[in-house]
């Protein structure tokens, strides 16, 4: 009995089932594959941020490397949208406002955006997910902001030079050095730069399509279009084209050319695809040379400065009726900043003064002109910004 009871002891026999231990030995198998995983994507994100600064800071003319973010540094940090909607913008606006620092939305909500400053142009992101937004030049460049509507505002570009967004909010480009880039926007990311040489006054003013027009020299008329990824900026045979304000829906684009035999201007019908050729052309009204103009999404109207008299005015002009006898209708106070068609019939911009109009083609064209009303939280000194693309 003694001899058979020792080997029953001496046989080992298996433990029950440890569910502590388990669990102990799991977290710790997880902590290293999280370690491991941290590690290699942050070596990915030091590669990719390192490729990225290469590219933009090659031949950048002194000005700096344009600063290019990645993920979300402290999502801990972001302010808090308010939760009580404040009064609307303004009777009858019906689009986003930028009013020193705050987004106030069409149906008045409003959005803090810490750390963004004076802005010079604001933009919808595709979605609605949130928006670009300008900086106002300074001594140090222009930057370009994303701001999120859950309250996330990073810097995507800094230092840079002039600044312009595609009309979907798809695409950058800027001024780096001697150097344009364009970018594609992606969440809180600039990816897939492409880069081409800029004569020494050169900057972009817009998109068309996927191009970039480019104005050569700011105080003379001409300009060329780049398409990224098709080789560098070729300097075309334009040399009359003082503005473009925007595109018809065939692709052709409307702008401010020379007169030629006098010292007025002219709008004109332009060619993207022959250097800027012009199509037609048509004479009449008083032009402003400021460059302020945009044309309704169905390629109707144009509101573009210009002048009544020796009155400074906003004028509207009915494209199908083009042609060298053409008319323009006073619409209201000049313009400064983007126009904002948010209908085919309406528009919104900003005055002199800092106040918002609000042009009803219907109204303006039976006599009545718009009449500017104050915008929301605007100070002394500040100017609200008409949010484009909503």
């Amino acid at each position: 009995m003694r001899e058979t009871l020792s080997h029953q002891v001496a046989v080992p026999r298996p433990l029950s089932p440890d569910p502590a231990g388990q669990a102990i030995r799991r977290a710790n198998r997880i902590r290293r594959r999280r370690t491991t995983g941290g590690l290699a994507l942050a070596a990915v994100a030091t590669v990719l941020v390192s490729t990225v600064m290469a590219q933009l800071g090659d031949d950048s003319g002194g000005q700096g490397t344009p600063i290019v973010v990645i993920g979300d540094p402290n999502p801990s940090a972001r302010p808090i949208p308010s939760a009580a909607p404040a009064p609307a913008p303004s009777p009858g606006t019906s689009l986003d406002l930028l009013v020193d620092g705050t987004l106030i939305s069409a149906t008045g909500g409003r959005l803090e955006l810490s750390g963004v400053g004076p802005a010079e142009a604001a933009h919808l992101l595709p979605g609605g997910g949130g928006w670009l937004v300008v900086g106002a030049p300074t001594a140090a460049g222009r930057s370009l902001w994303v701001a999120q509507r859950d309250g996330l505002v990073q810097v995507l570009l800094a230092g840079a030079g002039a600044i312009v967004v595609a009309p979907d909010g798809r695409q950058v480009a800027w001024r780096d050095g001697t150097g344009l880039l364009v970018a594609g926007v992606v969440g809180t990311q600039l990816i897939g730069p492409v880069r081409t040489s800029l004569p020494a006054d050169a900057e972009p003013v817009r998109f068309v399509g996927d191009s970039v027009l480019v104005r050569l020299d700011p105080d003379r008329a001409g300009h060329a279009l780049w398409r990224p990824g098709a080789g560098q900026l070729t300097v075309g045979v334009d040399r009359t084209t003082l503005s473009i304000y925007g595109a018809l829906p065939d692709g052709r684009l409307v702008g401010q050319v020379a007169a030629g035999d006098t010292s007025g201007t002219c709008l004109a019908v332009l060619d993207p695809k022959r250097d800027l050729k012009r199509v037609s052309t048509g004479c009449g009204p008083q032009l402003s040379e400021d460059g302020v103009g945009g044309i309704s999404a169905d390629g109707r109207w144009l509101l573009v400065n210009g002048r009544v008299g020796k009155a400074a005015r906003a004028l509207l002009v009915d494209l199908q009726r083009f042609g060298p006898d053409m008319t323009a209708v006073p619409a209201g106070p000049p313009a400064t900043g983007a126009i904002a068609w948010t209908t085919d019939s309406d528009a919104t911009y900003v005055d002199g003064a800092g106040q918002l109009v609000r042009v009803d083609v219907g109204r303006v064209r039976a006599g009545n002109q718009a009449q500017a009303v104050p915008a929301p939280d605007v100070q002394p000194g500040n100017r609200p910004v008409v949010v484009t693309g909503s």
